[in-house]
């Protein structure tokens, strides 16, 4: 499965980097996070509760993140484990280019999932991951919102 968008955020590439990689703020903009731990950084560990159709999952799992082009690229590998329901692993590729006071984001990405959740086929897979995807980018770009407002 593949995903790639690209959106606007109304602040400064460098803050939007670094929000990027606050586990607070991720925390929060994740869909079904419980909990984030940035172990380095690099290594970051997460329990998140997806429900994809009829399949409700508590998975497990870890991110390393390879930020050798930062603050303007970097690029995550991760893998999660949701026991009977399933597993995913994947990575992607993101970019940043300031436009202004603005911050284009741009990502594409990659996964591969196997166990019960791969059997509910690929279409209901493919939107339900396109609706997590935009629930976590409208999140983000709405933690702007709040700072600026504050």
């Amino acid at each position: 499965m593949e995903l790639s968008d690209e959106i606007t955020i109304a602040a400064p590439l460098e803050q939007v980097y670094a929000a990027l990689n606050d586990p607070e703020v991720l925390q929060k903009c994740i869909p079904g996070c419980e909990e984030l731990i940035k172990h380095s950084d690099t290594d970051l560990e997460a329990k998140v509760v997806l429900k994809v159709g009829p399949v409700k999952a508590r998975f497990g799992g870890t991110v390393e993140l390879d930020t050798s082009g930062a603050p303007n690229a970097f690029s995550l590998t991760g893998q999660g484990n949701g026991g009977a329901a399933g597993h995913a692993k994947g990575g992607a590729d993101v970019t940043l280019t300031a436009d202004g006071d603005t911050t284009i984001l741009r990502y594409d990405a990659k996964a591969d999932i196997g166990g019960k959740i791969a059997q509910l086929g690929s279409r209901l897979i493919q939107s339900t991951a396109k609706k997590l995807a935009a629930k976590f980018f409208k999140s983000f770009a709405d933690h702007f919102s709040e700072e600026i407002a504050a």
